[in-house]
């Protein structure tokens, strides 16, 4: 695996790991008040597409990372309707 490969999975890294302080707070608050439903969901179908791309390009790096950031984006869309 080359040096690129790495640098995927580094960067795929960090930006799926940065939603998770968002999701334990809002998970444990419930509080959802201040946060941009609309913003999500185009986050969502922006991870959707670049899924699809990694997918067309064979990229484990891009796949993996924005599917698991998916999940997490899923969740707190799931917080904000469930919670308001």
């Amino acid at each position: 695996m080359d040096g690129l490969f790495w640098l995927g999975i580094a960067a795929g890294t960090l930006t799926t790991v940065s939603f998770l302080p968002q999701v334990i707070k809002t998970f444990s608050t419930k509080h959802t008040k201040d946060i941009s439903l609309l913003m999500y969901v185009l986050f969502s179908v922006g991870l959707v597409l670049w899924t699809i791309y990694g997918l067309q390009l064979g990229s484990w790096p891009v796949i993996i990372a924005n599917s698991v950031t998916l999940v997490l984006s899923f969740t707190i869309i799931y917080l904000k309707l469930k919670h308001g």
